[in-house]
């Protein structure tokens, strides 16, 4: 099972539309895949049709009062579940600062799933906090997507900061461009000239579509609706490129040989 988080200190970039798309490309593939939505908003609930309640809410969760296998919701597509968000997820950061080792809870919720599930998909909510560095802990490969701008880079940067001086710079971290428009110069001198940061971006980049803010009215991932779209494609071309470096080796390395470690 392979864990990957997509997340960012800032908001508004683009996490849960790829949590959503690269998902469904996932399951798409036969990959059993999972998606927790850890934003008490809960908007890749919501564009799953999935009403966001979690019984027991999150504090129930964190003190190991339940486990996530009755809370998960099946979605409308194939090989596709949900673990929905709840509005106390607000508070998890307190219920975690409560718990025993907080950082690992999450990593030990997921870990009787590992036979269950090849891909699991935690969407974050925008913040450096307890909750983010269980995230951590937890995720084999971090997702970032990134406006590019310079204080998405200088974003980058304390967050590169931030998993050293919590010796956790063993992850493995891509970022990407989302919501790129190249008529912009800035997105365009960023995204077209090399960049000299803590982590190479991958070559694939989302486009700023209007298509994509229309998940919302369809309720559903991009390629479902509007499957031939530049930004569909664009998913397409990046969740190739994740599953090349999360695994090395050939795009369905994930049937043949699941990783996870306690």
């Amino acid at each position: 099972m392979k864990i990957f988080a997509t997340y960012n200190i800032k908001g508004g970039v683009g996490k849960t539309a790829s949590s959503v798309n690269l998902a469904y490309l996932s399951a798409q593939e036969g990959a059993r895949t999972l998606v927790w939505d850890l934003d008490p908003q809960g908007a890749a609930t919501f564009y799953f049709r999935v009403k966001p309640k979690v019984k027991g809410g999150g504090k129930k969760l964190i003190e190991g009062k339940g486990n996530l296998d009755p809370r998960i919701r099946g979605t409308d597509f194939d090989n596709l579940d949900l673990l929905p968000a709840d509005f106390s997820y607000r508070h998890l950061d307190l219920f975690l600062d409560a718990a025993k080792k907080p950082r690992k809870r999450l990593r030990r919720l997921l870990r009787p799933f590992a036979d269950e599930y090849d891909h699991v998909f935690l969407d974050c909510a925008p913040s450096i906090s307890l909750v983010s560095e269980s995230v951590f802990v937890a995720a084999d490969c971090l997702l970032v997507p990134s406006i590019p701008t310079t204080l998405s880079l200088l974003t980058l940067e304390r967050l590169a900061k931030h998993l050293r001086r919590n010796d956790l710079d063993e992850l493995l971290v891509l970022p990407f461009f989302c919501m790129a428009d190249l008529r912009k110069s800035m997105h365009r001198e960023i995204c077209l000239s090399p960049h000299d940061g803590p982590y190479d971006f991958l070559e694939a980049r989302i486009p700023y579509s209007s298509y994509v803010e229309r998940m919302g009215l369809h309720r559903a991932p991009l390629a479902t609706f509007a499957g031939w779209s530049a930004a569909a494609h664009a998913y397409e071309e990046l969740w190739r490129e994740i599953r090349t470096r999360a695994y090395g080796e050939s795009p369905l390395a994930f049937v043949a040989s699941p990783s996870w470690s306690p």
